[in-house]
């Protein structure tokens, strides 16, 4: 099979080198070990496989990170296996099978532009509950935050085209949120996957997992978090330059056309920095410019309108209340609910 398997480790013990005779007996011919920085006394492990005519052992000298042992592999990868199908990536514990990997490569030669991802089925009774956690937690911000409906979040079981590999090698990340930015790179890239449904395999109680849930998924809960940021931020500067501009035309206007040229005003300089917040540090994005631009004043025109019909259906139709502080309260679930549906027409439209 012209694949190259790659076996990230650090302080390995015989399942490592179990794991590799397995995937070597399965047909597997050419496999790539990452000794990422392990200490002296794991260092026979390494020495073991090494002497297998199908192993290339690759060495840190000190531990760098998973994402930083894989990329190892893929620029070795690059540089000397042109020829090849594309790569596997394998965890060293002995949880990913075989079979499951044959899985994985099969589906990749027949989606060749697809990154394809081995997928657990986390129902199952013998899933650790950190592990269950984790990737629930994980997997609805995925997809709220950026779109992504993926069913194993942490899988590290990923066949990847050979063609694909030079993005992988740029992805930000040494550690186990480079997995995470991978996703997130295949996205604003436009590259696709599927998913292969594999066995799930626990040993130990996943006790040799270096993978932390909430720590090395910020990257995304980062996402919702500098949105919030950043309509924050626009709500203090909106809010700034209407007293300016209120102050400063002063009486020179009667009252209701110093209040609206203040809050106009005030409303475009604050559209324009969330704007420019959410584009270029929110969600990144490549997309030209004067259509973003466009979109963006569409959806807010539509937000504060759908606003204003809303509260004044409920809270003067429906309820009757007049003014009263309920109806402050029934405008701000509205404009929370709209928040939601804003970001994702924002991620999915406005800086698609």
């Amino acid at each position: 099979m012209k694949v190259t398997v790659i076996v990230p480790s650090l302080n390995p013990d015989e399942k490592m080198v179990n794991t590799v005779k397995n995937i070597i007996a399965d047909g597997f011919d050419d496999i790539v070990v990452v000794n990422d920085g392990s200490a002296p006394e794991y260092l026979s492990y390494f020495d073991e496989v090494a002497k297998l005519p199908e192993v290339t052992v690759l060495t840190h000298e000190v531990n760098r990170g998973k994402g930083r042992a894989m990329k190892t592999a893929f620029e070795y990868v690059l540089a000397n296996r042109k020829d090849i199908l594309g790569v596997i990536t394998v965890d060293a514990d002995g949880q990913h099978l075989p079979k499951d990997m044959r899985a994985c490569v099969d589906a990749m030669a027949a989606q060749p532009d697809k990154v394809i991802l081995g997928v657990r089925d986390f129902s199952q009774p013998q899933v650790p509950f950190k592990s269950r956690a984790g990737n629930n937690i994980t997997k609805a911000v995925f997809r709220f935050a950026c779109g992504i409906k993926i069913s194993d979040t942490q899988t590290g079981l990923r066949a990847i085209p050979f063609k694909h590999l030079p993005v992988m090698v740029e992805i930000d990340g040494d550690r186990y949120e480079y997995e995470t930015n991978q996703l997130l790179v295949m996205k604003k890239k436009g590259i696709a996957f599927d998913e292969v449904v594999i066995d799930t395999v626990y040993i130990d109680d996943n006790a040799s997992s270096h993978f932390h849930p909430f720590r090395d998924s910020m990257r995304i809960y980062m996402i919702i978090l500098k949105f919030i940021g950043s309509s924050i931020a626009s709500f203090l500067v909106d809010f700034l330059i209407f007293t300016i501009l209120n102050l400063c035309i002063g009486d020179s206007l009667e009252s209701s056309a110093r209040i609206a040229v203040a809050t106009v005003g005030a409303r475009v300089v604050s559209a324009i920095f969330n704007y420019t917040v959410n584009r270029n540090i929110v969600f990144r994005s490549d997309s030209d410019v004067k259509k973003s631009l466009l979109r963006y004043f569409i959806l807010a025109v539509c937000q504060v309108t759908v606003s204003f019909l809303l509260v004044d259906l409920i809270a003067e139709r429906w309820l009757d209340l007049g003014a009263s502080f309920l109806e402050s309260i029934i405008k701000m679930i509205v404009d929370l609910v709209l928040f939601m549906i804003s970001y994702q027409i924002q991620q999915r439209w406005v800086f698609r």
